[in-house]
């Protein structure tokens, strides 16, 4: 039996689990992820970088090697339930206004070259299959009879969890409605009903014949397929786990797209619901729970992959400040007090989105709501609502006791000037810290902070909305000044607070 000690065990290398191996690499914590699969599995799933996910992944410097490998498209806005209003995210001040087309499994090769290159540890083909807690720690116990002793465990490891079932964690919500099929395939020959380039979502939908479809395409002759089936036929009893076969989804591709679309191959199909469930608590003693294994949720909107990736964003400077002792009190109980409202929700926009989008040729309600929602959305205000809602741009935390109106925001990625030249806002937070930003000349000279925190002092021709900026390591304003006064008598309080010494 091997015995392996760690600061943290994740379970899980995806999306989630594989950024916040990174975030706490980047801390200095040693870092294990477990995964049960011998290999990455190559699918497109979650294949939409929204834009917040992609400024927090360019705070890093994790965005530029993903973008090199992003998938054709122009600048095409966001959707809410697949309708064909474009969401416009420009009003929002951002440098990533579209969405970034990548597979998942690209994401996760290069969340896990770079956690690996800081010292976190893989380790593939462990299944998890015990899990003990105490005061002190947790001890996992993996295939092979490997045991891992670690002061925290971070369930990563998707809707399925087995942490999660394990530990006996309810998991309330509503069973799925529907079985759809989600497959990357390649097609030989294609009719003129098959889109020839990526759009906007609703430009790549389609209904025929008791189908429906949407067909993007991808690099040569590669597309991702999701379908569903809607008719009055009897179709043979399928499950989540029920396997997809080339006739299956042949039989689709015909029935949406023509005789003349044939299928070339399968690379891998699977299928998927729209179940929606939340763990009630994201953490118990020494376990905590992110991603899928933390909530699910119809899938609309790209949503999935981005929630779970800010999740580990939100989870890891706190977990590790905790570890090093130096997080002030409740800081690791506000990972659930933050992400479980912004999880509840997706949730929630999510299950509108599938009344909106529901495609059944009986559904005359839907359709008429969907009318007036079109209309709705060509509205200036409403596309902005919704626009900072599927982005995440929009998303604001309650920061208990700080009053500037900036607290708990997001500002933009804005150009500086410093004594070493002009910089980005986003460069300062390589490191992992927090960031105190003075624009206005209003820290003392000679304060004293803490090593975790750094300090730019620097010119801003944009209006940032205060003279000082204190950022969380996640780029979150946890705290402002207007003046000096208010800087002078706020700021070492406001550090102590929300960062620790």
């Amino acid at each position: 039996m091997e015995s392996i000690e760690t600061e943290v065990v994740i379970v899980g290398a995806g999306p989630t689990g594989l950024t916040l191996a990174y975030e706490l690499a980047l801390a200095g914590v040693e870092t294990l992820v477990l995964e049960k699969l011998p290999e990455r599995l190559q699918q497109v799933k979650g294949g939409a970088i929204q834009p917040r996910t992609a400024e927090m992944l360019e705070l890093r410097g994790l965005l530029e090697p993903m973008l090199r490998r992003a998938m054709p498209r122009g600048p095409v806005g966001g959707h809410f339930a697949m309708l064909p209003v474009p969401l416009d995210n420009t009003v929002w001040d951002t440098r990533f206004p579209s969405p970034i087309g990548l597979p998942q499994w690209e994401i996760e090769e290069v969340l896990e070259e770079r956690a690996t290159a800081l010292g976190a540890r893989i380790r593939r083909g462990a299944a998890v299959t015990a899990i003990e807690a105490d005061d002190d720690g947790v001890t996992v116990t993996a295939d092979g009879g490997t045991r891992v002793r670690a002061r925290y465990a971070v369930a990563c490891d998707g809707g399925h969890s087995t942490l999660r079932k394990k530990l006996g964690m309810p998991f309330p919500g509503r069973s799925g409605t529907y079985l759809a099929v989600l497959a990357d395939i390649r097609l030989s020959s294609v009719s003129e009903l098959v889109p020839r380039e990526s759009g906007h979502i609703s430009t790549l939908t389609r209904r025929a014949n008791d189908y429906w479809a949407m067909l993007v395409p991808l690099r040569d002759d590669r597309y991702r397929l999701t379908y569903g089936y809607y008719g009055p036929e009897e179709r043979p009893e399928a499950t989540r786990d029920t396997p997809v076969t080339a006739a299956e989804i042949s039989a689709a591709l015909r029935a949406v797209y023509g005789a003349e679309t044939v299928l070339g191959g399968v690379d891998n199909a699977s299928r998927f619901s729209d179940a929606t469930r939340q763990v009630e608590r994201y953490r118990t003693g020494r376990v905590l729970f992110a991603g899928d294994a933390a909530h699910i949720h119809p899938p609309l909107g790209g949503q999935g992959l981005n929630l779970g990736v800010q999740d580990a964003f939100n989870l890891g400077w706190k977990l590790a400040a905790t570890l090093r002792g130096r997080a002030p009190a409740g800081l690791l109980d506000s990972y659930h007090a933050e992400r479980h409202p912004v999880a509840a929700g997706v949730l929630r926009h999510t299950s509108a989105q599938r009344v909106l989008a529901d495609v059944r040729p009986d559904s005359e309600d839907a359709a008429a709501l969907r009318d007036i929602f079109i209309d709705l959305m060509r509205l200036p205000d409403t596309n902005r609502y919704l626009a900072g809602l599927m982005s995440g741009l929009a998303l604001r935390y309650e920061i208990p006791g700080a009053r500037h109106p900036l607290a708990g925001q997001r500002v933009p990625d804005a150009e500086l000037v410093t004594a070493s030249g002009t910089a980005r806002l986003s460069s300062f937070f390589g490191a992992g810290h927090a960031v105190l930003l003075d624009v206005g000349g209003l820290v003392p000279d000679g304060v004293r902070l803490p090593g975790h925190l750094d300090l730019v002092r620097a010119e801003s021709p944009a209006d940032l909305g205060a003279g000082a900026l204190l950022f969380r390591p996640d780029g979150y304003v946890c705290w402002a000044a207007d003046d000096a006064a208010a800087c002078e008598e706020g700021l070492l309080a406001a550090v102590a607070t929300h960062l620790g010494g």
